[in-house]
């Protein structure tokens, strides 16, 4: 929820005034008391007053009427779409519930998809909630139920129903087309404070957030994450991002910060994930990865490795590790055979193979693998892996399995 700081004005002598003051009240003391004696006429002292510089009277400077028109037309476009979106964005408030007793535990963001009810928000915001309330722009309030859930995406679909007069579904765009420097809006709900809407660009793109730790100790990462600096804090999860036309380009998800609140950048999962991700979990509650099966030391790149370790490519996947019984050691897939110190850092795992291409799909890093396996592959899929093996190139079809939960 929010807080406020008053600030306080704190009013310092300097030195100089401290020690004149302190001369003055010096010479008061010594002197002696002054006795009363008749005033003697005189004519007065003329004291020259002191020199003052003449009087500059400032006169203003007119701005370009052209600059003036520009600031005001964009002035106008965040105002748009201020008022286009907004009554599509949602404020959502969690409880727990446990022996009648509602307990609320926090808040988030989301935004309505269509006019059925479907709202989508980030899975942490609500994955642990009994009782999930959404407040709409205007002030009308729905209990809704969750419809599905991916921890892997930290994507989540509501369902309300019997939708408040004037909730508008926003347009959902196109993150392929993003370009870093490109102008974005965020809208949600940072601390409480419902329909706050900032400014950024878009920082970077293609970034790997982690996503989740398996049962059995493995992780996953979130591909083709949007990295931007408009303002995301506690309470933004959930909530769009957009472009400049209005249109959805991700959901706000994450921060990286040392204080809990926002230091400029904020990670939002990208609007063609949730095109790709969110029919299914209205359809089915959940979705269904492809699974490969292989590990990576996410301390280097290839391009870090290969000058050190003397291999054939700075780009690719150095397999460190392959997990017994998964589709790529199934296949014949080879993981590290001893470790070594590279660079001060201790138990790199070398010697697997270098997986340079994924069905044709040149593969200049570990993002670029797993971005390949969750927008284009499925479980099931059969997808041919390119891979330098002691000085060779092999082709190795892989059969892939589902990610374990």
């Amino acid at each position: 929820m929010g807080s406020r700081q008053e600030g306080r004005d704190i009013l310092r002598r300097g030195w100089p005034l401290l020690a004149m003051g302190t001369l003055l009240l010096g010479i008061a003391a010594c002197s002696p008391p002054l006795l009363p004696t008749e005033p003697t006429p005189h004519a007065p002292t003329i004291v020259p007053g002191p020199l003052l510089p003449p009087v500059v009277v400032a006169t203003p400077t007119s701005l370009p009427e052209s600059l003036i028109a520009e600031a005001t037309a964009e002035e106008r476009l965040f105002i748009n779409i201020y008022d286009r979106v907004n009554p599509g964005v949602v404020n959502i408030d969690v409880a727990t519930e446990a022996s009648g007793e509602v307990s609320p535990f926090g808040s988030g963001s989301g935004f309505l998809i269509d006019m059925e009810g479907h709202i989508v928000t980030n899975n942490h915001v609500v994955e642990r909630a009994d009782v999930i309330w959404v407040t709409f722009s205007n002030g009308s309030v729905r209990q809704a139920e969750v419809l599905g859930l991916d921890p892997d995406s930290d994507l989540a679909v509501l369902l309300v129903e019997n939708l408040p007069p004037g909730a508008v579904p926003l347009e959902l765009g196109d993150s392929d087309m993003l370009e870093v420097g490109q102008r974005v809006v965020a809208i949600g709900n940072p601390f409480g404070l419902q329909g706050t809407m900032t400014v950024g660009i878009i920082s970077a793109l293609g970034r790997l957030l982690p996503s989740r730790i398996t049962n059995s100790g493995g992780y996953f990462r979130n591909p083709e994450i949007i990295q931007t600096d408009a303002p995301i804090n506690p309470g933004n999860s959930g909530g769009p991002l957009l472009d400049l036309h209005g249109r959805v380009v991700g959901v706000n998800t994450a921060i990286r910060t040392t204080i809990g609140v926002s230091m400029g950048i904020g990670f939002a999962v990208p609007v063609n994930t949730v095109k790709r991700i969110v029919p299914h979990l209205i359809e089915n509650g959940e979705y269904r990865y492809p699974y490969l099966g292989i590990g990576w030391d996410d301390r280097f790149t290839l391009a870090q490795l290969a000058p050190e370790l003397g291999l054939p490519t700075p780009q690719g996947v150095l397999v460190a590790s392959v997990v017994p019984g998964s589709p790529a050691h199934r296949a014949g897939v080879l993981g590290g055979d001893r470790e070594v110190t590279v660079m001060g850092a201790n138990n790199v795992r070398v010697g697997g193979d270098i997986i340079v291409a994924i069905d044709g799909y040149e593969v200049k890093d570990f993002p670029d693998l797993v971005a390949y396996l969750v927008r284009e592959a499925e479980v099931g899929q059969v997808v041919t892996l390119t891979v330098l093996r002691d000085g060779e190139e092999l082709d190795i079809p892989v059969e892939l399995g589902e990610r374990p939960r």
